[in-house]
């Protein structure tokens, strides 16, 4: 399922459910089908999601796991892992330009997630 975060003076971005349940529950939101995050709750919900992924940043990469030990097939190859800095990017940022406008942030999805 796809969540869609608009913003009322810039844009708007779209996500999984998985990764949008991530991030707003760092910033401390409920995963309704539709939430706001309002003008005031802008600064504090960008510093946590940057302290969050300065966090992933700082941990050291996991090594890989060895398909022949999980008895793994070669035709299902696993893809880099994306760490939550990378996925909190574009939020962090629809954030910070509807800040600097004094704008908020709605959410919407099918459904709860």
């Amino acid at each position: 399922m796809l969540v869609t975060f608009k913003s009322s003076t810039s844009g708007q971005i779209m996500m999984f459910s998985p990764v949008a349940r991530q991030l707003l529950e760092i910033i401390g939101k409920d995963c309704g089908a539709r939430g706001v995050i309002t003008c005031e709750q802008l600064p504090d919900a960008i510093h946590k999601l940057r302290l969050a992924a300065d966090g992933t940043r700082s941990q050291s990469p996991a090594a890989a796991p060895d398909p022949d030990a999980t008895g793994g097939d070669d035709d299902e190859a696993e893809g880099p892992t994306v760490a939550l800095a990378q996925r909190a990017y574009p939020l962090i940022e629809l954030l910070e330009w509807t800040r600097k406008e004094d704008g908020f942030v709605l959410w919407e999805a099918a459904k709860d997630f």
